[in-house]
């Protein structure tokens, strides 16, 4: 961790850690992933996710690490609310960098 945390600060990235605590499930989580990947591709932060074997409380929590390894997301993650409002931030964006607006578009940004 001292040295993922150095690296951070080195290159300037934000860190991001989810606190596990009593109660914690897969609402909690499921947030806690929406928040570092807005974080990271809506605002456009280099972020770092900090996750430890100790905070590995279900399966789903490392499936849903190993879909995001793998593919680039997790699979209902977002609703289509959170679609739309991606979309909508990302629409200028896209504009700026000549890329199509089209949801191609947005995985390819």
């Amino acid at each position: 961790q001292s040295l993922t945390r150095l690296a951070t600060y080195m290159e300037d990235y934000e860190l991001y850690q989810v606190e596990v605590s009593k109660g914690y499930g897969l609402t909690e989580w499921r947030e806690d992933l929406k928040t570092m990947l807005m974080m990271a591709g809506l605002n456009g932060k280099d972020t770092t996710f900090l996750f430890t074997d100790s905070q590995i409380l279900m399966d789903f929590f490392l499936e849903d690490i190993n879909n995001l390894l793998n593919t680039g997301e997790v699979p209902n993650l977002f609703n289509n609310e959170d679609l739309d409002k991606i979309s909508q931030e990302m629409r200028p964006l896209l504009i700026q960098t000549g890329q199509p607006v089209t949801k191609m578009g947005l995985y390819t940004h």
